[in-house]
C-alpha cells in the first residue's frame, strides 16, 4: 500500500513557522537557543515553542525540535532542564545525533519521540534498527544513499524513516566537518559552522611560496570545497515508492520567501502523486518555482546512484526573482493591500504575487503609497527594506502572500 510522506519543512524563525504552516507542511523542525547545528538562525526560546506547539498543533501539524549537536559533558549539565521543558511544551519530537544526547532525554522525557538526526549517518538497515531498540521512532537517513538504498532499509525495518529532498548539502560525510573548525574555530558539529567551504581556495606547492594555483574554476573563483543543493522534485514517484515517512526540506537559514516556495511545490507535488498515481504528471511551474529562490546549481545528490560527479559547484548562488515582500493586511477604509518591504521594490513592476493557493504574475503597480509617519499615504516610486507601503486594490490580497520581482541584470 502507498504511504504518503509527511513534508517537513525548516524555520529559523515564527515567521517562517507561520509561512511553512500556510504553504501546507505537515510538520516544521526548528532549533532552540541552544544544541542545534544552526546557532546563527535567530532560533527558538522556550516560550517560543510553546507559541510554536501552539502554531503547529492548531492546524493540526506537527513540530521537532533540533538537538543534534555533538555535545561535550559541559552542554550535558544543561540538558536536562531542557529537555524536560520541551516535553512539557509538548513538541512532537526532538531531533538527536548523539548518544548521550539520546540517553539524557530518555531519562528526563520517556515519553518524548527521537527522531535520529542525519549527523548520525545511518546507511544500513541495522543501524536503523541498532537505533530503534534504543528507543528512536524515526532515522534520517544519510544524504550519501541511493533510491535503492533507501528502499532496501524501509522494506527490511520497522523504524520509520525520512530523507532530506531539498536544499543545501554538505561536501563532508553527512554534514560532519571540521574546516570550519580548523580555520575559523568555529565548530560546525556544535552549531556554529563558518561555512569554510564556502570560501575561495587556491594551491600553494610547498616549495614554491606565494604562488597560487587554481584548481578548477569559472569567472567568479574556484571552490572546489563547495557543494551543489539538491533538488528531488523532478522524482516524486521514485520518493514515494521508496516507502518514506517523510520528506525533509534543508533551510533553517534560509529566507521565509524560501520557506514558502519550496514547501509548496512539495506539498503539491506529494498530494498529486498520491491522489493518481498511475496519471501522475510533474507541474512545470514547480521546476520554474525552484529556480525563483536563492539556490546553488541544483543536484540529484546521491539519490540516482551516481558516483558524486555532481556535487562540486564552482558557482555562486543564483535565482530569478528577488524576494520584495510580504503582505501582512488590508486597508479597508482607503483600500490599499498593506506590505512590509523586505527588498526594493519599486513601481510600476511587474512583480509576482504567490500566495498559499495562488500565483500571480506580472502585476504592475499603478501607485504606491508610504505607511510610514508624517508621509503616510503619499505617494513614492521606490521603498526599500524596513518600510511598510500600501498598493491599491479592490478587496485583500491573499493571506501569507508574497511579493517578489524578476532579478534584472
Amino acid at each position: 500500500m502507498l504511504k504518503k510522506p509527511e513534508v517537513l519543512s525548516p524555520a529559523g524563525n515564527m515567521e517562517k513557522l507561520e509561512y511553512a504552516v500556510a504553504y501546507g507542511a505537515d510538520a516544521v523542525y526548528i532549533g532552540g537557543r541552544d544544541f542545534s547545528l544552526r546557532s546563527k538562525a535567530s532560533n527558538f526560546s522556550v516560550n517560543d515553542i510553546k507559541r510554536a506547539v501552539q502554531i503547529t498543533h492548531k492546524a493540526g501539524r506537527k513540530l521537532y525540535v533540533a538537538l543534534n549537536i555533538f555535545a561535550r559533558d559541559s552542554d550535558l549539565k544543561k540538558l536536562d532542564r531542557y529537555a524536560a521543558d520541551l516535553a512539557n511544551a509538548g513538541v512532537d519530537a526532538v531531533i538527536v545525533a548523539d548518544p548521550g544526547v539520546l540517553a539524557t532525554v530518555k531519562k528526563v522525557a520517556p515519553d518524548l519521540r527521537i527522531h535520529i538526526s542525519t549527523q548520525a549517518n545511518v546507511t544500513n538497515a541495522a543501524a536503523a534498527e541498532f537505533w530503534a531498540a534504543q528507543g528512536a521512532s524515526r532515522v534520517v537517513l544519510a544524504r550519501e544513499l541511493s533510491a535503492r538504498e533507501i528502499a532496501d532499509i524501509t522494506q527490511n525495518t520497522s523504524i520509520e524513516a525520512e530523507v532530506f529532498v531539498h536544499g543545501a548539502m554538505c561536501i563532508s560525510y553527512s554534514g560532519r566537518c571540521l574546516i570550519s573548525k580548523f580555520l575559523a574555530d568555529r565548530d560546525g558539529n556544535r552549531g556554529d559552522c563558518a561555512h569554510s567551504c564556502r570560501w575561495k581556495y587556491y594551491l600553494v606547492e610547498e616549495k614554491r611560496p606565494g604562488q597560487y594555483h587554481k584548481i578548477q574554476e569559472d569567472d567568479k573563483g574556484t571552490y572546489f570545497f563547495n557543494s551543489k543543493d539538491l533538488a528531488l522534485i523532478g522524482y516524486i514517484p521514485e520518493l514515494m515508492q521508496c516507502g518514506l515517512d517523510s520528506l525533509k526540506i534543508e533551510g533553517r537559514m534560509k529566507s521565509t520567501h524560501y520557506v514558502a516556495a519550496v514547501t509548496k511545490i512539495y506539498r503539491q507535488a506529494v498530494d498529486r502523486y498520491f491522489s493518481d498515481p498511475e496519471n501522475y504528471e510533474p507541474d512545470p511551474e514547480w521546476f520554474e518555482e525552484i529556480e525563483k529562490v536563492s539556490h546553488r546549481k541544483y543536484s540529484t545528490g546521491f539519490f540516482l546512484g551516481n558516483k558524486g560527479e555532481e556535487i562540486l559547484d564552482f558557482a555562486r548562488y543564483e535565482k530569478s526573482h528577488d524576494f520584495a515582500g510580504l503582505v501582512d493586511g488590508y486597508d479597508a477604509e482607503n483600500g490599499l493591500a498593506t506590505v512590509s518591504v523586505r527588498n526594493k521594490l519599486s513601481k510600476p513592476g511587474p512583480i509576482e504575487i504567490l500566495g498559499p493557493d495562488t500565483l500571480v504574475k506580472d502585476y504592475y503597480i499603478s501607485k504606491m503609497v508610504s505607511l510610514e509617519g508624517v508621509t503616510k499615504l503619499e505617494q513614492i516610486e521606490v521603498s526599500h527594506a524596513g518600510f511598510k507601503v500600501g498598493i491599491p486594490s479592490p478587496e485583500p490580497w491573499p493571506k501569507f502572500a508574497i511579493l517578489r520581482r524578476r532579478v534584472t541584470s
